[in-house]
């Protein structure tokens, strides 16, 4: 007996998980990706890559191409995509698992300043000139076309179409991890004033927060969207913790067809 997975990716989570479940001849897996990322890492799983047409058009997948189980490891801000999962896997009838990494927390030395979107982080930018280092991903940079007067350090995985209204900034391209001593390194020879990110969690892109608590420098943190619902019927905050249901609930579909 082999268990259909749908794994909606994108994420760090997702890809471990793909390379888990790969090497496990319990489970077939199709990871679907948005398509955002120019050049994704290579996948250990088959791989779908666009969009499904809203809820409907994932209930309508689902229904055309029966799966078991519904994996929404998509990026905690990709708010939109989780409600879609839920909508339809409600619809289908299918059990949905999301896999929520942790949000960072602030510890004693930051200096952050949580807001609850991307404009109210321009807000709260100051108003005469600095060096502003972005990590807010390469969809998210028009609002700060409000603020043209900084000078904006992007970093992106791919490069991003920045607005005409940012005349001053400058583009890197990485993917990380990255390591705080780097992350201190690039602060400094870019004489960044303050940080804006996304709480997006995880350890990848971790140590930008790390760095500028150790050089004393404000972040403007925000905050993640509020979830679709109330609760998950299934969420779970690590690789381990869904491999661990997911083996649970294939024996409990294996004891059912006995």
């Amino acid at each position: 007996m082999t268990t259909r997975i749908l794994l909606l990716g994108g994420t760090t989570e997702a890809r471990k998980l793909a390379e888990r479940l790969s090497c496990d001849a319990r489970f077939d897996v199709l990871m679907t990706l948005a398509g955002r990322t120019q050049s994704p890492k290579p996948s250990a799983v088959a791989v779908r890559v666009g969009g499904f047409g809203g809820a409907e058009g994932l209930a309508a997948f689902l229904r055309i191409d029966p799966f078991d189980v519904v994996i929404d490891a998509t990026h905690p801000f990709a708010a939109q995509m989780s409600s879609n999962a839920v909508q339809a896997t409600d619809n289908v009838g299918v059990p949905l698992v999301r896999i929520e990494r942790a949000a960072w927390s602030a510890v004693s030395g930051d200096n952050w300043t949580c807001v609850a979107s991307l404009e109210a982080a321009v807000k709260a930018l100051a108003n005469t000139k600095q060096c502003v280092f972005l990590g807010v991903g390469r969809q998210s940079l028009d609002p700060f076309a409000a603020k043209p007067q900084h000078h904006y350090v992007i970093r992106v995985i791919d490069p991003p179409n920045v607005p005409a209204a940012m005349t001053h900034h400058e583009i890197i391209t990485g993917l990380g991890p990255f390591r705080i001593d780097d992350e201190i390194a690039l602060f400094r020879a870019k004489k960044i004033d303050v940080v804006v990110t996304k709480n997006s969690g995880g350890k990848a892109t971790a140590s930008k927060i790390g760095a500028a608590r150790e050089l004393g420098l404000p972040v403007i943190v925000v905050e993640r969207p509020k979830p679709p619902i109330a609760n998950y019927a299934v969420k779970v905050p690590s690789v381990d913790k869904a491999m661990a249901w997911l083996e649970a609930h294939y024996v409990s579909l294996t004891n059912r067809s006995v």
